[in-house]
Formats: C-alpha cells, structure tokens, sequence
C-alpha cells in the first residue's frame, strides 16, 4: 500500500520528502524536508534566504491552515543607508528583455526558515535534525544540476556572476555551471546543521542572523535585527468554495493569486466546461474569457486595495452581484464570438517552485518557494544567498521602497487543496508568476471537468491571456485555433512546450484511496511514492 506520494521540481527534492515519508514522518514532515532540499537541488530558481505560502489539510480533524511566510518590506528602526547597494541587470529572454535589480538593497525580510520551521513545529512527527539531513547531505556533497536548473542559472547568468562569491558558486570553472556538472554552495552544509541544532532562532537572532544583518550594514542594505525580531508567520484560513462537487481551498491575502484564482473559479463553475470538447475552439475561448474577466477585475481590486483593508477589498471582489456582472460579460463574449475587453495585467517574479505531499492518513500538503532571482551575492562564511525581492519591478508598481517597513509584499503564489466528501482530491501549485493561475485554473479544470488521469490533467497542453495575446502552448489543434483567429483573438503560437506556462506539480488521491502524483515536465517535474 502506498503511504505518501509527492510531486516536486527536482528528483532529489522528491527523494528528500520520499526519505521522510519511509521513517514514519508525514506529508508535512516531507514537505519541509523536500523544500530545504529543494535550496540546493534547485539552486538556480529557489534559495534559502526566500519566503513562502504553504497550505495543509487533515482529513481526520478538519483542520485547513494556510502557513503564509512571504517576505516583509525591510528597514524597521533603520535609516535608509547613502549609498543604497541596488543596482539593475538586464536578462534577455529572447523574445523580450527585462530588468531585475540586485544588492543588499534588494534584500526583503525573508521568511523560508522561519515558516518551515514553524510548520514542522506544528504539525511534523520528526525532529529537525532529521527533516534537513537530505539538504545537509546534498549541500556538503553537491548535487549534479538538472536540465532545467542549469538551462535557468544560464538565462540568468547577469545575476548568477555578479559578485566574485556567488560567481564560486554559479561559475566556478569559468562559465555557467552545466547540466550535470555539480553544483556546491561553501559553508551551506555547516550553517544547515546549525540551523538543525538551534532551530528557527539561528536565523531570527542567531549567528545567521548577525552574519546577515553585519553584511547588510557594511554594504548598503535595509534590513535590520527589528525587521527579523518582528517577522510573524501568519496563518490565515483559507477561502473556501465550491466547484462542481468539490471544495476549493485557496491561501487569502498575501496571496494575491488565492485571491484571483477563487474569482476566476466562481465564475467558471457557471458554465458547462465539460460540454465543450476539449482543445475545441469554444472550449479556448471560454478559458480566454475568464481569464479576461479576471484580469478586467483584478484592475479595479487594486484600486479598492490601495483605499481599503485587504479582507474589506476581498469581499467586494468576490461579492456575488460583481461575479454576476462579469459572467454577464464572458456570456455575451461567448455568444457574439468575439473578445471582451482586455486589460494589462504586471505578471510578477517567475523564478518559483512548487511542491505537493499526501500521506495515506489524509494529510494535504502543498508549498511554493521563491527567492525572485536572488540578490546577487552569497553572505560571507554561510552559503547564505539572500532575495531580490524589492529588485522586481513588477511586484512594487508604485516604485522601488515605498511601501513602508514591515508591510508584507503581495505574490501571485497560489498553493490549493482541493477535497471531495471531506477528503484531499487534488494538491495543486505551480512557480510561473501570472502563469500561477492559469497553470493551477487548467490543471484543477483538467482533472475535475475533463476527468483526466492526473498526469494527463498536469501535462496538456496550456494557453495564457498575456495582455490581449493568447500565448497558446504547442500541443493545441491547429484547426481549432485558426477557429478562435478568426472570431478576432491574437494568438501566439509557441513551437515548442516551456517554462513560461508554469510548473504544476500536483498529487491527487482516487475515490479508491489510491496515491497518485504527477510532475509537471515544463520544470523539471520528478515525483516519487512510499
């Protein structure tokens, strides 16, 4: 009988989180075990010195918690350093560039240890000695770098040679570490263990935390020893919703995303996705409808978030008679066979990865991570690499350090539990910024509508509303959309599958209790079963 399956960007993330489920742990214990893991094995998205969303589900208590350790804007009790180390780097991505900034001024309060730790605190069975032996094992001996790890430090080469430290880590034969060649991070092993022995306080106030903020007051940062004091992990109630006959669970606020996929599943559920066959013309254009819809609305939450409390703006956003309206729209879209309105939409970091776990008890648990790109540097002695998140433009529209110290950061990461009669159906996540929702929206209606094995429901092809271009995945019937051109939509063809339409590595359990877990092959899915 399978006790626990999990589904995760890397296969040595999977095994970390496999190791745990084999000593007796359960799904948190191997999904906190599988994240730090994850901060070697997939060094070149996801780093130690990030933050995160969890959300988990026992099915024996009822219990649904969202753990929300996303990072925090710096800078309480501090003066803003002259100069300021926040300097700007160009990735090309081929088809467009951008700009990321980097520095110690880049660095917001992060929040990995902190939740993790909490998380296994609360609610894990094994010591943490025993959750970061995989991480400390994989940092002291390296770890050779997949494919997609490898081709993503490659893109993101400006920022992973930018210092002479973090170039020994990325770049330590002279160019851009390889697929297969190993990847090791100096003095990760040791500050790991440490972190072992002394718990979430080594990095709150301990010697990880000197080191830190040391670095941070030599070279031009924020951050300061009341911003790590005063971090709190929150941990809000989901939001709560039917779909078809299934419960939805979604992270609130800070969790933008949670926020945006629960509107956009409202107003999916009105229609008969199922009756439209799958990949067909009509069934794109319902897709490209709700995520228009979406987008039109999330334009005017954002005015409601800038004058109002967050939960006030929320509910005006999910109020029944708005829902109303924009399904009135997408109908009338539907039914003249022509677009509605397109609003543009900032799509945030990319750089995330996600993971699910469930365990035969009915424990639910899904996780997404993210360090942006990381800030370009390693602090001295620790392996430590910080984030970049006040670096990215599209998570602070209204400018660069404006937000005021201690204000969480808003992030379209969007970790759901969906369940069935009381019981996990579908844990479901995806890294790929704006492509969060849509990844997670088609995975969840794939499964639930379409009915398809759930390797099938991660792996089809996609399609994203970027501005009022379809970004439409190869896999797609040509005919079908030659069909949606015609009713007047732009469309981009993509060649090839990639990393642009997310990664939803997702877990689901059958009406017979059976375990299954699929990796999403756009990011290097691996999945791995006790």
């Amino acid at each position: 009988m399978t006790t626990g399956v999990i589904a995760a960007g890397d296969k040595e993330t999977a095994a970390a989180g496999a190791a745990m489920l084999r000593r007796g742990g359960n799904a948190v214990d191997a999904a906190v075990a599988a994240a730090f893991a994850s901060f070697i094995a997939e060094a070149g998205v996801v780093h130690l010195g990030g933050s995160g969303i969890a959300q988990l589900y026992d099915a024996r208590t009822g219990l649904s918690r969202v753990y929300d350790f996303f990072s925090v804007m710096p800078g309480l009790g501090g003066a803003r350093p002259e100069p300021l180390d926040f300097e700007a780097v160009v990735i090309d991505f081929g088809a467009a560039t951008q700009r990321f900034y980097l520095g110690r001024g880049s660095v917001a309060v992060p929040g990995n240890v902190a939740g993790l730790c909490r998380l296994a605190a609360d609610y894990g069975r094994l010591p943490l000695t025993d959750l970061l032996e995989p991480a400390i094992r994989l940092a002291r001996d390296g770890v050779a770098l997949a494919p997609f790890q490898a081709d993503t430090c490659a893109l993101l080469a400006p920022l992973y040679t930018h210092t002479e430290g973090i170039r020994r880590v990325f770049a330590p034969a002279g160019h851009v570490i390889r697929p297969g060649e190993r990847l090791h991070i100096a003095d990760l092993a040791e500050t790991l263990a440490a972190l072992a022995r002394a718990g979430a306080e080594y990095a709150r106030s301990g010697p990880l935390a000197r080191a830190l903020l040391a670095d941070q007051a030599a070279r031009g940062g924020l951050l300061t020893a009341a911003d790590l004091e005063s971090y709190e992990v929150l941990r809000p109630t989901p939001i709560r919703l039917p779909y078809r006959d299934h419960e939805v669970l979604l992270p609130p606020l800070c969790s933008a995303g949670g926020v945006l996929t629960a509107f956009t599943l409202r107003l999916l559920s009105a229609f008969g996705v199922a009756e439209r066959p799958h990949g067909s013309a009509a069934h794109l254009q319902l897709l490209v409808e709700v995520m228009a819809a979406t987008t039109r609305a999330r334009a005017q939450w954002d005015g409601w978030l800038e004058a109002s409390p967050g939960d006030e703006a929320t509910a005006r956003l999910l109020d029944e008679r708005l829902i109303d309206r924009y399904r009135d729209e997408v109908r009338a879209a539907l039914a003249d066979r022509q677009p509605s309105p397109i609003a543009a939409e900032p799509p945030g970091p990319s750089n995330t990865s996600h993971l699910s776990v469930m365990d035969a008890d009915g424990l639910a648990v899904g996780l997404t991570t993210t360090a942006g790109e990381s800030a370009g540097y390693v602090v001295g002695g620790t392996g430590y690499i910080p984030n970049n998140m006040l670096g990215e433009e599209d998570l602070h529209p209204q400018g660069f350090h404006v937000r005021p110290a201690g204000r969480r950061i808003p992030t379209m990461m969007t970790p759901a539990v969906i369940l069935h009669n009381g019981r996990p159906r579908l844990v479901v996540g995806s890294g790929g910024s704006a492509r969060i929702r849509s990844a997670i929206l088609q995975t969840l209606s794939n499964l639930l509508d379409y009915r398809l094995p759930l390797g099938e429901a991660v792996n089809r092809a996609r399609v994203h509303l970027d501005g009022d271009v379809l970004q439409c995945e190869v896999g797609y019937d040509a005919r079908a959309v030659d069909e949606l051109e015609a009713m007047g939509y732009r469309v981009n063809r993509w060649a090839a599958r990639s990393i642009y339409f997310g990664g939803a590595h997702s877990v689901a359990c059958g009406d017979d209790g059976a375990l299954w877990a699929a990796g999403d092959d756009r990011r290097g899915g691996a999945t791995a079963g006790v």
